[in-house]
C-alpha cells in the first residue's frame, strides 16, 4: 500500500466530529471537489432506494456515466458504500 495513502487513511480516522472533519476536507481539497464526492455519495444514497437514473440526474445534476459508475462501485466495488450506507441508518 502506498504510504500516502496509508498516511490519510490514518487522518481520517483520527477525526472526532463533524466539524474536524469538514474543517479537514476543506483544507485538502478545492470546494469543487468536496461538492463532486458529496454529490457521488448523495447518488450512492439515491441508487440505494432504488431511484431512476433519470430522477438522479435532475436532482443532482450528475451525468448518467457517473451515475452509471457509482452504481457499479455500489455493486461491484471494495464494499465502502454498502458499509457506510448499512452504518449510516
Amino acid at each position: 500500500m502506498n504510504v500516502n495513502y496509508k498516511s490519510l487513511y490514518k487522518a481520517f480516522l483520527l477525526l472526532k466530529s463533524e466539524d474536524e472533519c469538514k474543517r479537514f476536507l476543506r483544507d485538502l481539497l478545492t470546494s469543487a471537489e468536496i461538492k463532486e464526492f458529496a454529490n457521488r455519495w448523495k447518488v450512492a444514497r439515491m441508487l440505494h432506494k432504488k431511484i431512476s437514473y433519470e430522477e438522479i440526474e435532475k436532482e443532482t445534476g450528475m451525468s448518467s456515466t457517473t451515475i452509471a459508475r457509482v452504481q457499479k462501485w455500489l455493486i461491484n466495488g471494495k464494499g465502502g458504500y454498502k458499509l457506510m450506507l448499512k452504518r449510516i441508518k
